[in-house]
């Protein structure tokens, strides 16, 4: 079952000159699934995921959140749980006034769970949600988030100001709460490496578009490294995208390119005395991501 519908959807903050966050971006969210959201800073992710929530409507395009328009509609809302660094509380409510009200608002709230997380991070009871260090904050919203236990959790960049501690107890405790009660998790970073463990798709937001969407197992296999004489290199990427390419000497290269060898080419290659190597999911990101032209190589070999 699909969750999550977008198609062609674009936002456009301000007028027709405005910035343009989303382009033209179409994806299929499905159900009981982690997905991580990656993309780097200003790709679009927060645009996205808060339209998905009903925050935001949509410039073009249409938005199905379980099967509905999600913008202001209750049903959306009330199956929907949204976290990030920017949530507020009424500021006459207490810590433990708020996971209260959370536990009345929330169906699937786990009382117990959210009691037994507070104690665990040390969280003062009595103290009022801005009076709370960024990193407090952030593992507040967190138990929020997982203790809602909403059909559809939306966690935005949620480890902002956790030291390395805390953040892997959060993932630890999130995917263990997920595996014994499965529900659609979108949780995005731009530090694909923190989170590839826990995730089962992987969806790349670049420039408000959508550059990739795929299981993490093949996103694993998506590329390859070639390490090898120029000249040969460049002959067996004569007919293919070349997502990386650096220069180990005047005749050694190494690029990186689609993982669509078959087995035929892959003997033919290695035969040419060319290096085939893995690469890792946080380098197919980084290359589906960069500048094609002017690098930061192109800069320091002109400095």
């Amino acid at each position: 079952m699909t969750v999550v519908r977008c198609e062609n959807v674009s936002k456009v903050y301000g007028n027709k000159n405005g910035t343009q966050a989303l382009t033209g971006l179409s994806v299929n969210i499905k159900e009981n699934a982690i997905t991580g959201v990656i993309g780097r800073n200003g790709a679009g992710k927060t645009t996205f995921l808060k339209t998905v929530a009903g925050f935001l409507r949509p410039t073009q395009g249409t938005v199905k959140v379980f099967a509905e328009n999600p913008f202001h509609h209750i049903k959306v809302a009330e199956n929907t749980v949204f976290i990030d660094g920017t949530m507020m509380f009424p500021p006459t409510l207490t810590l433990k006034d708020i996971l209260q009200e959370a536990g009345r608002f929330y169906k699937n709230w786990d009382v117990q769970l959210a009691e037994k997380l507070f104690s665990y991070f040390a969280l003062p009871c009595d103290k009022y949600h801005h009076q709370l260090s960024k990193g407090m904050k952030s593992t507040f919203h967190m138990i929020i988030g997982i203790c809602a236990r909403s059909p559809l959790t939306i966690f935005d960049e949620p480890t902002e100001g956790m030291d390395s501690a805390v953040r892997k107890d959060f993932y630890r405790t999130l995917l263990k709460d997920y595996l014994a009660h499965p529900r659609t998790i979108l949780l995005s970073s731009h530090h694909l490496n923190e989170i590839e463990d826990l995730l089962e798709e992987i969806f790349i937001i670049h420039q408000g578009e959508n550059r990739l969407h795929l299981p993490v197992d093949e996103v694993k296999n998506y590329a390859i490294g070639l390490t090898g004489e120029k000249k040969v290199i460049e002959r067996i990427c004569k007919n293919r995208e070349v997502l990386y390419k650096r220069e180990i000497s005047h005749q050694y290269i190494y690029v990186v390119v689609k993982n669509d060898l078959s087995n035929g080419e892959r003997v033919q290659v290695e035969g040419d005395g060319v290096k085939i190597s893995a690469v890792s999911t946080e380098d197919v990101f980084i290359y589906l991501t960069q500048q094609k032209e002017g690098g930061i190589d192109d800069v320091l070999e002109r400095s």
